[in-house]
């Protein structure tokens, strides 16, 4: 154990050496700096590496085997959420004003619910993913009398703990922008309910519930969030290295803490809902028909 304690130590001493260099370089530090540093460090440290090789077959290995898998798991959440958001797209929602108020009114569609929260990620005000429209409107349309887009922006500043809101369609479509510090515990659950007592307070929204029956007894309205997970279809051909990244990004979401734990929501009232991921590839060659 005592061989794979001071390979572990050896390891991590060369690798602070690296994050270190990489954070100057990204601080705009002189590269000369830099790579003084670099040289200096990575001299001393390679020579306890190479002092300390032999301790490999002594317990060492068990060393690299952790930091092996390590590196795979976090590969594979870093590169397949890179892999997954490189086909996300954005949509103005312009295009979709009059389908959100004809579907809210729409009694010809069951009302999924009365207040529809779905948490995006387009910083534009005017923007929405594709994929969010077709949850609500092509993949089962999902009436609601008030739909909720909830976008969380991590900032720089530590302690910011604020939001804004923005009634993109007065009682029908309203966004939420959450500016949170990377130190404040994403609590959106919590947040958002707050969001809406000081939206009931000054009047800009009404918390009853809409059903005739529950209305009269001023029971509060009822809410569903919905997070949108988005599914790579296999008929489209990937790349080996690409395929390679979706299946450690599989077995790396199987180990790693879930979205709705991630923003501590309320998973009685969460659904996360599978879209696929659309990549515009060209087909050569179609099936054919056969004629009798």
């Amino acid at each position: 154990m005592e061989a794979a304690y001071g390979l572990s130590i050896t390891l991590t001493m060369i690798m602070t050496t690296l994050l270190l260099s990489y954070h100057f370089y990204q601080k705009r530090v002189s590269f000369r700096l830099i790579l003084l540093l670099l040289v200096v460090f990575l001299t001393i440290e390679g020579s306890f590496l190479i002092a300390n090789l032999h301790k490999f077959r002594y317990g060492g290995w068990f060393t690299l085997l952790l930091a092996t898998l390590f590196f795979l798991i976090m590969y594979g959440w870093y590169f397949g959420r890179k892999l997954k958001n490189r086909y996300v797209t954005f949509v103005k929602l312009d295009k979709y004003i009059e389908m959100f108020k004809e579907l809210s009114k729409d009694d010809s569609v069951p009302r999924t619910t009365t207040n529809l929260v779905y948490i995006i990620k387009a910083n534009r005000l005017d923007q929405v993913e594709s994929k969010v429209i077709y949850s609500i409107f092509q993949k089962q349309p999902k009436r609601a009398n008030t739909y909720w887009l909830l976008h969380i922006d991590i900032k720089d500043d530590p302690d910011s703990f604020e939001y804004k809101v923005t009634h993109l369609i007065p009682g029908i479509l309203i966004r939420v922008d959450f500016y949170l510090g990377f130190k404040v515990e994403p609590k959106i659950n919590l947040y958002f309910k707050e969001v809406l007592e000081d939206l009931k307070n000054s009047g800009e929204i009404n918390l009853e519930s809409s059903y005739d029956s529950l209305k009269k007894n001023s029971l509060p309205a009822d809410f569903q969030f919905i997070l949108i997970d988005r599914v790579m279809n296999r008929d489209y051909k990937l790349s080996k290295n690409e395929n390679f990244t979706l299946i450690l990004h599989s077995i790396s979401r199987l180990l790693c803490i879930s979205d709705v734990k991630a923003l501590q929501l309320d998973p009685t009232i969460t659904i996360e809902e599978k879209v696929p991921i659309t990549i515009n590839q060209p087909i050569h060659e179609r099936i054919h028909r056969v004629l009798e």
